[in-house]
């Protein structure tokens, strides 16, 4: 696999970050985790369930070593939105999300909850707006 960088971007590879210090073209011999700079969601960004779900995701994928208590959240999250969650695309989602955890394949998993993010973000706009804190 090649793997293109920019000047001064940043690559997270197997919990290490790897920043270039010029245009460079990596290539990957052998299975390896890694994560593009553009593909990291800061904390204050995860602001909606998914995103929440993301960021824990992202958390196992950036560090390999170090994945226990991240895991422990990740199932947590995944069984609470399937409680709340009626729409049957993020259910279906939402269960390729968990069997790519299952996997340890975090990538992909992360791969997955991005594609939920325009649904999630058509039902919460969908949602009636309660000023005062009271349901409409």
């Amino acid at each position: 696999m090649n793997i293109s960088l920019r000047r001064g971007e940043k690559l997270y590879l197997n919990g290490a970050v790897i920043r270039a210090d010029r245009k460079v073209c990596i290539e990957l011999l052998n299975d390896v985790t890694f994560l593009l700079e553009n593909h990291v969601m800061q904390a204050q960004d995860a602001t909606t369930p998914l995103r929440q779900l993301y960021f824990v995701v992202q958390l196992m994928l950036m560090s390999p070593n170090d994945t226990a208590a991240a895991i422990d959240m990740c199932r947590g999250m995944l069984a609470s939105l399937n409680l709340a969650c009626v729409d049957p695309r993020i259910v279906t989602g939402l269960a390729l999300v968990a069997k790519h955890v299952d996997g340890k394949r975090h990538f992909d998993a992360l791969k997955a909850i991005r594609a939920l993010f325009p649904l999630e973000q058509e039902i919460l706009n969908a949602a009636p707006a309660c000023s005062d804190g009271k349901a409409a």
